[in-house]
């Protein structure tokens, strides 16, 4: 039901905006450990994540990618200092905290992301973390 409320939050978000202002939201939820990523107002891809475990933050907020590195990471995406979305290869704890703070993905999917913002670009794309 929560992602389903996500959901329904971004499509609006999504219609609100003008694709300049966002042509991807990407959605995460630390409670159930997912990712929505929505594409010019329609829901696209929706995927396990790891975001931190006990003892550190995944940072809640709303955000703009401030870098693209292909290698720092696998196909990280930073979007807060230090703070990425990336590749790990460590699936088998993607649905449950895991990270120092980072919000894992499996790496055929982080590809998928990172080809998408760096196509539609880092002002074009909104990161929201509840």
């Amino acid at each position: 039901m929560r992602i389903l409320s996500w959901l329904l939050a971004a499509l609006a978000f999504a219609a609100l905006s003008s694709r300049a202002d966002a042509a991807v939201v990407v959605q995460i939820d630390r409670a159930v450990q997912r990712m929505a990523v929505i594409v010019d107002g329609a829901p696209r891809y929706n995927w396990r994540v790891s975001t931190a475990r006990r003892g550190y933050i995944t940072p809640p907020g709303t955000y703009h990618p401030e870098m693209l590195a292909r290698r720092w990471l696998p196909h990280s995406i930073f979007f807060y200092g230090g703070f990425a979305i990336h590749g790990s290869y460590e699936i088998s704890h993607l649905g449950r905290p895991a990270s120092h703070g980072c919000v894992r993905l499996d790496p055929s999917n982080a590809v998928i992301l990172f080809g998408l913002v760096q196509r539609e670009g880092l002002a074009a794309t909104t990161i929201l973390i509840q």
